[in-house]
């Protein structure tokens, strides 16, 4: 307990120049999620399109009045055949914006990780993969600490490698027809 509350105040004291030089942004919102049809082997997988409602965050540091780096991790959820479904996603990677007044547009190109998972009757199992989201939006200025995130749209593409699961071997996939839509608030620091 006494080491988790001196890392804490640590990382308080090492963030305070951060927050002075309005140098950090953190936005949390609701995401959709659209995957569209997955492909194996060169075929497309029946009944492989479906939507996700859920949850985006992300945190982007300002390095420069044009570019900064960002951390993006989503969560979503959906129920097909009594069957509760979820993906998530964490992903980082380069983003570059303009300040024109109040509005400021953006794009970023993000590469990480993705879950998806199952689980029913208290039987659940995952696959890990690869994902690359290509995107950007549009935050409009409230005031100086708060904006809101009008949309973010990103293309998404995914990859799972073959895998095991329960003792079922599952051939690699992919899937390019992909979309996430955002929307929410940012605090700027």
């Amino acid at each position: 307990m006494n080491r988790l509350l001196v890392c804490s105040l640590l990382l308080g004291l090492i963030s305070l120049p951060l927050m002075a030089q309005d140098r950090l942004e953190v936005f949390g919102g609701y995401q959709y999620l659209h995957f569209g049809t997955a492909t194996a082997n060169g075929q497309s997988l029946p009944g492989g399109s479906q939507g996700f409602n859920g949850w985006n965050a992300a945190a982007t540091l300002k390095l420069g009045k044009l570019f900064g780096v960002e951390g993006d991790f989503g969560g979503g959820y959906a129920t097909v055949n009594g069957i509760s479904f979820h993906s998530y996603t964490y992903t980082g990677g380069p983003v570059v914006f303009v300040s024109a007044g109040a509005i400021k547009p953006f794009v970023h190109a993000l590469f990480g990780g993705v879950q998806l998972g199952g689980s029913q009757s208290g039987v659940s199992e995952s696959l890990n993969g690869l994902t690359a989201m290509v995107g950007g939006g549009v935050d409009a200025k409230v005031n100086k600490l708060l904006a809101l995130r009008l949309a973010q749209v990103d293309w998404l593409y995914f990859h799972f490698g073959s895998q095991t699961v329960a003792g079922t071997p599952v051939p690699s996939f992919s899937g390019h027809n992909n979309v996430r839509i955002s929307t929410g608030i940012v605090l700027r620091f």
